[in-house]
């Protein structure tokens, strides 16, 4: 469920609710589960492609897991 919260923004492009999606994401922020990880890069990389800003700041922000950075570069300079 809590994957599923953070990939549903996958939904939303331009009118995403940044605070949800960062409250979900911080909310598991530290767990060690593997798909939850990837989903939070997956979220990231995917709104990236609206706003690169606001997701470098985020990342820049927030202690990210090595899996959710390295899903989330694909498309950030």
């Amino acid at each position: 469920m809590r994957r599923v919260a953070i990939l549903l923004q996958f939904l939303e492009t331009t009118t995403l609710d940044k605070e949800l999606l960062a409250q979900a994401i911080l909310y598991d922020q530290k767990t060690d589960e593997f798909f939850i990880q990837k989903a939070i890069g997956w979220a990231l990389r995917n709104y990236s492609k609206f706003n690169p800003k606001w997701v470098k700041n985020f990342i820049f922000n927030n202690a990210l897991s090595k899996i959710a950075i390295k899903e989330v570069s694909v498309y950030l300079n």
